[in-house]
C-alpha cells in the first residue's frame, strides 16, 4: 500500500540468517519503476526485531513462523494506528517484490486505538454492503426481471385481462430495473472502497445488464403505436433486448455468488429454488399455449374446409347436415 513504513522480514541472501529491514512504500515501487530499497523510516522507531518459530531445522521456504516486533513512539494526542501487514512470494537481492494482490491480500489492514484497544477493520462496512448488494441484485436481477418476461409473454394472450398485463408487466420490469439500479450503485461504490480488487467477468456482465436494462426503460419512451410501420422493428428490438437482459443478469447473479464464496451455500440453493419454480411455471405455460394453439390451428383449418361453421368457433364439430328451410 502507498504510503506504508513497512518492516519486512527475510533470509539474509549471503547468510541466510533472518534480517529485519525497515522501508517506505512510494507510489514509484507500486508502479514498478524501481526496485524497492531500505531506508530508514521517518517515524519515531525506537526498537524492532523478528523471531523465527519451527525448530532448529525451520525455514521461511518450508512454512517456520516469523514474528515481528516494534516499538514506537507516537505523535502527541495521536492514538490510533493504520497496521497492514501481508507476506510477499520472494527476495531480490535485498528488494522485495511485489506481494500478491487477491482480495485477502489488499484486505489485510485494521486501525486500532493504543488507549482504549479498540480496533475497527475495514472488513465490517465492505461486507455488509456485499450481503446489500448481493440481495438485492438476487431479487431484481435474478427473479424480478424474469417474472417481468414471464408476464409479457404469457398473460398478454389472455383476452379477459385485456391491457392489465401490460400494466403488470411494466411495473414489475421498472420495479426489478429501480431496485437492480440500486445494487448496482453499491457495487460501484463496493469496487471503489476496495482498490486493487477487480472481478473482471461479474465487473463487465453487471455493465452490460445495466446497459440492457436503461435501454429497454427508455424504450417506453419512444414505443410506437400499434399501427405505426415501425411497431414491428420496435418489437423485435424490444423482444431481444429484453431478453439478452434478463439471461445476463441471471449469469451474473451465479457469478456473484461465486465472487462472494457462496457457491454452495443455502443462499445459493435458495435462489436455485426460487429460479427452478419459475422455470417449471414457464415450462407449464408454454405447453399450455401450444396445446391452445394446435387446437386454433385445427379449428381454422376445418372451418377453412366448411367441417364447423365461424358462430361455432370452439363448440366443436358438427356431425350432421344442415337442413334447409
Amino acid at each position: 500500500m502507498t504510503g506504508t513504513r513497512a518492516l519486512i522480514a527475510f533470509p539474509d541472501p549471503n547468510s541466510g540468517q533472518l534480517v529485519l529491514l525497515p522501508y517506505i512504500l512510494d507510489p514509484t515501487v507500486k508502479l514498478q519503476k524501481s526496485p524497492l530499497l531500505s531506508r530508514p523510516l521517518d517515524i519515531h522507531l525506537i526498537s524492532s526485531s523478528a523471531t523465527l518459530y519451527g525448530g532448529k531445522m525451520a525455514t521461511i521456504h518450508n512454512g517456520a513462523t516469523v514474528q515481528i516486533y516494534a516499538t514506537l513512539k507516537l505523535e502527541p494526542n495521536k492514538t490510533k494506528i493504520h497496521h497492514v501487514w501481508n507476506r510477499g512470494l520472494y527476495v531480490q537481492g535485498y528488494s522485495p517484490t511485489i506481494h500478491p494482490t487477491t482480495s485477502n491480500d489488499l484486505s489485510s489492514i485494521v486501525t486500532f486505538d493504543v488507549l482504549s484497544g479498540s480496533a475497527a477493520t475495514q472488513h465490517n462496512n465492505i461486507d455488509i454492503l456485499k450481503l446489500v448488494h448481493g440481495i438485492i441484485n438476487a431479487i431484481s436481477w435474478g427473479i424480478l426481471l424474469p417474472m417481468g418476461a414471464v408476464t409479457a409473454r404469457y398473460l398478454r394472450h389472455i383476452q379477459a385481462l385485456g391491457p392489465t398485463w401490460f400494466y403488470v408487466h411494466s411495473g414489475i420490469q421498472l420495479s426489478g430495473f429501480t431496485l437492480g439500479t440500486v445494487g448496482f450503485a453499491i457495487g460501484i461504490r463496493l469496487g471503489k472502497m476496495s482498490p486493487g480488487v477487480t472481478y473482471g467477468l461479474h465487473r463487465k456482465l453487471g455493465f452490460a445488464a445495466f446497459c440492457l436494462g436503461a435501454l429497454q426503460t427508455l424504450a417506453l419512451l419512444f414505443r410506437p403505436k400499434t399501427t405505426h410501420k415501425f411497431r414491428k422493428y420496435w418489437k423485435s428490438y424490444h423482444h431481444f433486448v429484453g431478453y439478452a437482459c434478463v439471461v445476463l443478469g441471471v449469469v451474473n447473479v451465479f457469478q456473484g455468488f461465486e465472487v462472494m464464496g457462496e457457491g454452495r451455500s443455502y443462499a445459493k440453493l435458495g435462489y436455485c429454488l426460487c429460479l427452478s419454480t419459475l422455470i417449471g411455471v414457464c415450462i407449464a405455460l408454454e405447453v399450455n399455449s401450444w396445446v391452445i394453439f394446435c387446437r386454433k390451428s385445427k379449428e381454422e383449418k376445418m372451418r377453412r374446409e366448411g367441417l364447423i361453421s365461424g358462430s361455432d368457433k370452439g363448440s366443436g364439430i358438427h356431425s350432421g347436415i344442415h337442413g334447409l328451410n
